[in-house]
Parts: C-alpha cells; sequence; structure tokens
C-alpha cells in the first residue's frame, strides 16, 4: 500500500513538470543556403510565460564532424551582452534582439568556415531549458570550364584508348561534377572505350579546383565530332550547369575509298583534246597517290601540279586504255586502289575510190566511194564546187555531160562528238567540144575608146580562146588567159572608135566553138556606157581542197544571159533635152487653144447663146477639172510652165 501511494505521488510530480516543460518552444530553421560573401540572418524564435528577465539566451557554433564540440559565439541575459572574441566568426557576427520572442543571429560577410552547425539555446528558469539547430550551407559558382584538345593526331588503329582533351573547373564550393560530350550524347565510361580521370584539387582559399581528363577509342567518324565537358555546381537552391566551348581532334585514319573521274573534258574525248582525270581519295594524312596507265607508271610530267591527277595535251587514240589511281597511308603502308576506263576516239583522213581526177567522156557513169576509219558512226556529205550535191558515202554519176563536171568534194563527221572532220576531193573532168559560158564587154573609164572583152570556155581537153572579127577589121589590143581546172578566162583590152563585131572562139581537139558580140563606142553627149551584163566572177568553192587540188570556180548563172545570141545589145541612150522642149511647146500649145475655147464658151453663155441648165453646169464643171487637171500635171513637170498657165486662166480659188 505504501508502494503504490510513492508511484502516485511520483507520476503526479512527473505530470506536473511536463506541464512546467511544454510551456518552453525554441525554433529555428534546419538549414540555410547562402553564397560566399553575402549576409546570413540565422533567426530564433522562442515561446515562455517567463518574463523577460528571467531569460537567458545563448547561440553556439559546432562543426559538422562528430567529436566537434559547441563553441559559444554569443550570451544574453537581463543584464548582461556577450560576443565571444576567441569566436572564428569574431568581427563579423552580430545580434539583433528588438523583437521580444525572437533573436537574430547575423554573420556578414560569409566566409566558407562558417559552414557550421548553429545553436540557438534558450533558459527560462522554472520553464526550464531548449535548444534549436541551423545548418548553414555556403555555395561559390565556379569558373567557366577551360577545355583544350590534345593537338598531336590520333590514329584510329592505336591501342587502347587515347587522351582525348583536358576540362578544367576552378574555384567552386561545393566541388563541381564534370560531364563529357561528342556531339549532343554524353559520354559514360566504358571499359576499352571510354575513360574519364579527375583530379580534385582543394585551394588555398578552400575552393575546389576539378581537372577531368577524357580518353577515347578513336574512330574515323570522330574527325568530324565536336567534343565538350559541362560544368555542374550547387547554388542557393538550385543547380546549375555551363558549358565549355567546342574542340575537335585530329584523327589519322587509312583510306578508306577512292574515286577516280574524268573532269575535263566533259563527255566524249577526241583526239587533239586536253584531258585531265582527277584521283580523290579519303584519308589523314593525305595518302599518297601513284598512277598508272595498262598498269605501267605514268611521268610526273604528266601529272596535275597538285599531284591529285593525270593531265594528257593533244591526246591520242593510244592514250586510251585502263587508268589507275592507288593511295597509299604511310603509317600503316595500306593501299587502296580505283580504275577507269578511257576512249580517244579519232576520225582518220578521208579516202576517195577512184582517187585522183576522173577524165570522162560525155554519157559516161561514174561510181565512188569515200570512207574514214573512226571508232563512232560517221555522216558522209558530198558538195559539187562548194554546194550540196548528195549523201551518203557513194557518189553516183550517170550519163554524164560537160555540167557534170566540177569539183567533188566528200566531208566527213562523226553527229555524235563535234569537232571531228575531214575531207577529200574528187575532180571529175568530162572531155568533148568547148563550151562558151560567157562573153561581155565594158567600156574603160580611165582609157578614152578602150574596151574590155571578157570570154568564159569550159571543155575538156582545156580550149585555147582567141579574138577575131567577122569583118575582118583588125582588132590590135593585148589579151590574157587565165587555165582554170576545167576551162579558160580569156580577157582583150582594145579601142573601139566604131561600131565593131568581135568573135570569141574556144578550140580544142573535139572542135570549135565561136560567139560573136557587137561594139558600140561612147558618143559624145554620153558621159558613160554601160553593158547589159556585169563582168565575169569566178567565185573559189566552199569546200576546203585536199591533197594539192585546185579548186575549180563557180561561175554565176545570171552571168551567162550573154551566151544566147551572142551578141550583146549596147546600152540605151539617155533622153536628150531636146525631146523634151518640143513636148512641153505642144503640151503649151493645147492649154492656149483650151483657153480660148474656154473664153468663147463663157462669152456665149453671158449672150444667152447658151442654155443655163444643170447639164451645162456640169460639162462646164467636168470642163474645168479636166483643165486643173491638165494644169496640175504641167506644174508638176515644169514650174514655169504652171505659172505661165496660172497666168492665162487668172487667179482662182478652190471653192
Amino acid at each position: 500500500m505504501a508502494l503504490g501511494g510513492f508511484v502516485l505521488t511520483g507520476l503526479c510530480i512527473l505530470v506536473i513538470a511536463s506541464q512546467s516543460w511544454a510551456a518552453l518552444e525554441v525554433n529555428t530553421e534546419d538549414r540555410m543556403e547562402i553564397s560566399l560573401g553575402k549576409r546570413a540572418e540565422i533567426t530564433c524564435i522562442y515561446k515562455t510565460d517567463m518574463p523577460p528577465s528571467s531569460i537567458i539566451i545563448q547561440w553556439f557554433a559546432k562543426a559538422l564532424r562528430s567529436n566537434s564540440y559547441m563553441q559559444r559565439i554569443y550570451y544574453l541575459d537581463n543584464s548582461t551582452t556577450v560576443l565571444d572574441q576567441e569566436s572564428p566568426l569574431a568581427g563579423r557576427v552580430s545580434v539583433d534582439n528588438s523583437n521580444p520572442g525572437s533573436v537574430v543571429l547575423i554573420v556578414d560577410p560569409v566566409e566558407l568556415q562558417d559552414e557550421l552547425l548553429f545553436v540557438c539555446q534558450v533558459n527560462a528558469m522554472s520553464d526550464g531549458t531548449k535548444d534549436d539547430s541551423t545548418l548553414l550551407k555556403v555555395f561559390q559558382s565556379p569558373e567557366v570550364p577551360r577545355i583544350e584538345a590534345v593537338h598531336a593526331g590520333i590514329h584510329i588503329h592505336d591501342e587502347g584508348t587515347s587522351k582525348i582533351a583536358t576540362c578544367e573547373v576552378r574555384n567552386g564550393y561545393p566541388m563541381p561534377n564534370i560531364t563529357w560530350y561528342r556531339g549532343l550524347t554524353p559520354l559514360h565510361i566504358s571499359e576499352g572505350e571510354v575513360g574519364v580521370q579527375n583530379l580534385v584539387t582543394r585551394e588555398t582559399n578552400d575552393l575546389f579546383t576539378v581537372t577531368s581528363e577524357l580518353h577515347l577509342k578513336v574512330r574515323k567518324e570522330d574527325k568530324d565530332a565536336e567534343f565538350y565537358c559541362e560544368s555542374t555546381y550547387f547554388v542557393p537552391e538550385a543547380t546549375k550547369m555551363t558549358e565549355s566551348p567546342r574542340v575537335r581532334i585530329t584523327v589519322h585514319y587509312p583510306p578508306t575509298f577512292v574515286e577516280m573521274s574524268q573532269v575535263y573534258p566533259e563527255g566524249l574525248v577526241k583526239e587533239g583534246d586536253t584531258v585531265e582525270m582527277r584521283c580523290h581519295a579519303d584519308g589523314y594524312p593525305a595518302p599518297l597517290l601513284a598512277f598508272k596507265h595498262n598498269g605501267e607508271d605514268i611521268e610526273e610530267d604528266a601529272h596535275t601540279d597538285d599531284q591529285q591527277g593525270v593531265r594528257l595535251s593533244n591526246a591520242r587514240r593510244s592514250d586510251g586504255g585502263t587508268y589507275s589511281c592507288t593511295a597509299l597511308d604511310l603509317e600503316t603502308l595500306l593501299e587502296l586502289e580505283k580504275s577507269m576506263q578511257l576512249k580517244v576516239h579519232f576520225l582518220d583522213e578521208a579516202v576517195v575510190v577512184p582517187e585522183g581526177p576522173q577524165v570522162l567522156s560525155a554519157g559516161d557513169n561514174l561510181m565512188a566511194t569515200c570512207n574514214a576509219l573512226s571508232s563512232l558512226d560517221t555522216n558522209t556529205v558530198w558538195f559539187k564546187n562548194g554546194q550540196y550535191f548528195t549523201e551518203g558515202h557513194m557518189l553516183k554519176l550517170l550519163n554524164v555531160s560537160l555540167a557534170s563536171a566540177g569539183e567533188y568534194t566528200c566531208a566527213v563527221s562523226t553527229p555524235a562528238l563535234d569537232g571531228l572532220h575531214t575531207e577529200a576531193v574528187l575532180p571529175v573532168i568530162v572531155r568533148g567540144v568547148p563550151q562558151i559560158k560567157l562573153v561581155t564587154w565594158e567600156h574603160m573609164e580611165d582609157v578614152k575608146n578602150s574596151v574590155n572583152l571578157t570570154c568564159v570556155a569550159l571543155g575538156y581537153p582545156i580550149p585555147s580562146i582567141t579574138w577575131d572579127s567577122p569583118d575582118q577589121q583588125d582588132l590590135g589590143g593585148q589579151s590574157s588567159n587565165t587555165q582554170l581546172p576545167s576551162g579558160v578566162i580569156s580577157t582583150l583590152t582594145m579601142k573601139a572608135t566604131s561600131v565593131l563585131s568581135v568573135a570569141c572562139k574556144a578550140e580544142n581537139t573535139f572542135g570549135e566553138v565561136r560567139r560573136v558580140v557587137q561594139i558600140e563606142p561612147i558618143m559624145p553627149e554620153t558621159t558613160s556606157a554601160a553593158t547589159t551584163t556585169p563582168p565575169v566572177t569566178v567565185s573559189p568553192s566552199a569546200a576546203r581542197p585536199a591533197r594539192g587540188h585546185t579548186a575549180l570556180p563557180t561561175i554565176p548563172e545570171s552571168t551567162f544571159h550573154a551566151a544566147g545570141s551572142g551578141t550583146v545589145k549596147p546600152p540605151k541612150s539617155r533622153p536628150q533635152k531636146e525631146g523634151s522642149g518640143v513636148i512641153i511647146a505642144v503640151l503649151i500649145i493645147c492649154v492656149l487653144l483650151l483657153a480660148i475655147l474656154g473664153s468663147v464658151l463663157y462669152f456665149l453663155y453671158k449672150k444667152g447663146k447658151i442654155p443655163c441648165g444643170r447639164s451645162g453646169k456640169q460639162d462646164l464643171t467636168k470642163e474645168k477639172s479636166n483643165k486643173d487637171a491638165i494644169i496640175m500635171e504641167m506644174k508638176t513637170d515644169k514650174s514655169d510652165e504652171a505659172v505661165l498657165l496660172q497666168g492665162i486662166n487668172g487667179d482662182k480659188k478652190a471653192p
């Protein structure tokens, strides 16, 4: 019984004590984050029923280590306020207790050593003692990451991983974290592929510097990749990230492909062209290129200036064949080869069968062929004296006449490739009686009473031309002959003081032919004389002569009009001034007669001898219109006759 009373008494005391303890409350923030060098304010709020004079407040600082002790930095009671000068916060700490129920510990500026556990302890006498703590975290943002790539080239055949780049992040707190990227892909540590080595340094200012090295098994694809590092670090109530600049590395790798192609000219190649073929190979450093033609090394003087191709000047058909390019990696001695085919097209000289001048008789037939050896399909066209004649490699001349004679040219070309062209000439001569194609004459303006006569005759054997007069007159003068492949041109310069007939005679072994023209001298009244036909013109063949043959002339058909009758009509004389005066006099007399007739009719009308009716007026009007027409015609011809007629008829204005 006594024991039960004792227990009951103890419980009552415990309840009373707990009620008294519950009357005191102390609260602080669990954690406060602040940047280095900023101002930190840690607030402690307390509640008690005791008066302020019986309250004691103390602030302590304790390191986060487990074996550390609390060091008082501030003491406050009813009569005393103490800031401990032995504390590491001395000179930077102050307390604001101006508000009842709270006390604020101020640290300004915050240093790294201030990352402590701050304890606020309140003693309320009979209410007991309570405390609460705040962890102060200090942050410092690091500098921008610095990155440096390895300058030396890294070969993809190197064993293991190779150092790629170094990244350094300086002066951060807490320690920043570094992540490596290739392009946009983060790199994670993988044995034999990716390795990262980090070195952390605590600087004298207690900030952290992190140095990270990236090691990588280099691939060919890395030659175009960009690498960078990313720094991740904490700031008050957040996490931030900063990237370094991008860097590239030099990757050494052997060639993986080679291409050889013709770059000039585009399309087909013909003999005489300048040909350039280029070889392109990847690999770094650039591989050594070697060129061969049909398995034989190509001389260096045929290489391009940059040693990346082959240049052929004035290509020949023998330059065609297989061209190969071999790329050699000097580090691994690996080789890669690629080849191409070059075709140099050609067109040999045209050959006509039968060759040489062909002498035919009238009525004969001629079959000739023209061929040229070529690597391409050809097209053959025949021309006669420069004018299109026929198409095809065969020439057929049936039942030839003198008109069939001429220079036949076969032109061979390749439609698929411009620039290949060759020609051959086949002169055709037809034997027979000469033909005079043209006889013409003209006065010489610079020599008085002199004329030039021209006679063109065709035929084979080449005819001879002589000049004479059917009237047995002595022509005198000087003549000259110009021989053509199928004829002759003869000119005669002589005096002509009277009407004279001149004959041109062409003669060979098959016969002769004559043509006569009549020449009239220049009259004294005539300032100049002109012939009815132009002087002879001989134009060379449009086709290019080949193998030393002389081109045959082309005589325009318009100059052959004198060959029909054998006589050239003399030019018409100009109208003489005397004939014009007679006509004008006759016209003036006619107009005077009409004027007199009009006056008589008018006189009779006034006397009433002529009835005044509509028909009469119309007749007079018609007559007047005719008379006016005559006046206008004369005015157009001669102005003085028009003035004379105006004086006769009087000045009349048009109605």
